[in-house]
């Protein structure tokens, strides 16, 4: 059976990046820092080919998509954005530490939102859905590698919502022109809308294969 495999890939620095700054819907290119990191990335380790890159609408993700897909006109899906962070955006968790909403926010708490961003479950349902389009939409079309240059929230909530292992959403943090590889059958995508992660973004040069991250079975999954 085919299989369909992509590589998702969070953006590069930026200013508010090393800042530490909440930067969600706020349009912040990549510095040259980033650029020069990606760059670099891209010199000293190798990034699987795809058919097809998909990019959320942001610079910080199309700038990195170009800089390593240089062939290949990213697709934006405005469903990647990052996650809206409201009136905390572009503060840090310093400059928020006494307002009202903030604490309650940090910790997780159901039904707590930035004020005028959205809440954790209104992001999931909103990446999932376009998640869950891309993937329709390459086994449709029989695109079988892909990329998706996103956010690093999107990527760790992308993971956890459809990812086996299942891991919690913390694990799942990548650096700046880093991520994961995920394999998709159709079998399993049908009957249970999970993707098996495989391997680690970038390769290491001189390796034979994608970098594993475990042993993990997925005929386990479906027969537990």
């Amino acid at each position: 059976m085919k299989s369909y495999y992509i590589h998702f890939i969070r953006n590069g620095l930026t200013e508010g990046n090393v800042s530490g700054k909440y930067i969600g819907h706020i349009d912040e290119p990549l510095s040259d820092e980033g650029v020069a990191q990606i760059l670099q990335m891209k010199k000293d380790y190798r990034y699987p080919k795809a058919e097809a890159v998909f990019s959320s609408p942001l610079s910080r993700c199309t700038q990195t998509a170009k800089l390593l897909y240089p062939d290949r006109d990213p697709i934006v899906i405005d469903g990647l954005i990052e996650y809206n962070f409201g009136e905390f955006e572009g503060k840090t968790a310093e400059e928020l530490h006494n307002h009202p909403v903030f604490p309650d926010w940090l910790a997780g708490k159901a039904d707590v939102q930035p004020p005028f961003g959205e809440s954790n479950n209104e992001f999931a349902n909103r990446i999932a859905t376009a998640f869950i389009k891309i993937v329709d939409g390459l086994i449709e079309t029989g695109v079988t590698h892909s990329a998706i240059v996103t956010h690093g929230g999107v990527i760790m909530a992308l993971m956890t919502l459809f990812g086996l292992p299942e891991a919690p959403m913390h694990e799942w943090m990548t650096p700046g022109g880093c991520g994961y590889t995920a394999r998709i059958t159709p079998s399993l995508w049908s009957r249970g809308r999970k993707m098996e992660i495989i391997a680690e973004v970038p390769e290491i040069e001189g390796e034979n294969d994608l970098n594993p991250i475990d042993d993990f079975n997925v005929e386990d999954y479906i027969n537990d």
